[in-house]
């Protein structure tokens, strides 16, 4: 991607359906601010994603990355872009394995062979304050309806346990999960259904965004939620709308593991942008 005309190049990628415009900001180039995010977001007059993530210049690191849900708030983690973006450096570098920083932590990427790239996502958030939750309470067993699970991942998640994800309205559950008053910051939502000890099916609202083909923090938070409640091991595999995802819950951290596929490329023009 190169500046070109005035206007702002971008790639357009997915991992697994889970959408994301890439901006390659290195060389000290501004973030777009949350208005010019929301437009992008637009499916109808901008490009649309679920996420837009921001590939930035790092004294310490490969690249910094930052992350905007689509509605223009910011989102600490994203784990199917980091692994899109990690591919397509390690592509245009030759690297195998590369640092990432982002505001979750300094992340591990690296190339799994196949054509499928791993990231360590780092360790899962079992702190209520550090979630954040409002107050103290079992994050095993949260005090809502469906006994469900919090987690952080670098972003909020409550995970809920049931015997058929497919029965669940999302669309009227996900929102009123997001906002739900035990999250001041809101929260992504799973909807989780075991298939065997080794095996998930998941259905995802994110926070910010809605309801997505597959999500990478969504995918790890569900995993580690299942493997604390004892209904799997910490290694898994994990069936989202958009195809699969294996995490696997190590000392060192939560690694995701799973194919990534740049789109396009194109310009937002200056017309466009200042319109």
């Amino acid at each position: 991607m190169t500046q070109a005309d005035g206007g702002l190049p971008f790639l357009k990628m997915h991992g697994l359906g889970n959408d994301f415009v890439v901006l390659d900001l290195r060389g000290g180039l501004p973030r777009p601010a949350a208005g010019l995010v929301t437009r992008i977001a637009d499916r109808n007059r901008g490009v649309g994603f679920d996420q837009l993530a921001a590939i930035e210049d790092d004294a310490e690191a490969d690249a910094r990355l930052v992350f905007w849900n689509a509605d223009g708030s910011l989102s600490s983690a994203c784990g199917n872009a980091t692994r899109c973006i990690a591919r397509w450096l390690m592509d245009e570098t030759g690297a195998t394995r590369l640092r990432l920083r982002t505001d979750h932590g300094m992340l591990l990427a690296e190339d799994a062979g196949g054509g499928l790239t791993r990231v360590n996502m780092g360790p899962p958030v079992l702190d209520w304050q550090v979630i954040p939750l409002a107050r103290e309470v079992d994050i095993d067993h949260l005090p809502i309806d469906g006994d469900p699970v919090a987690t952080g991942m670098g972003n909020p998640h409550v995970t809920f346990f049931v015997p058929d994800a497919e029965a669940v309205d999302l669309a009227s559950f996900g929102p009123a999960m997001e906002h739900h008053p035990l999250y001041p910051q809101r929260t992504n939502v799973e909807v989780v259904e075991v298939l065997s000890r080794d095996e998930i099916r998941l259905r995802i609202w994110e926070r910010g965004t809605g309801a997505t083909l597959a999500s990478g923090s969504c995918s790890c938070a569900a995993a580690v939620a299942a493997a604390r409640r004892g209904l799997t091991g910490r290694r898994v595999r994990v069936h989202v709308p958009g195809g699969s995802l294996m995490i696997d819950w190590r000392e060192d951290g939560v690694w995701m593991e799973g194919a990534t596929s740049v789109v396009f490329s194109g310009v937002l023009t200056p017309e466009w942008m200042a319109s």
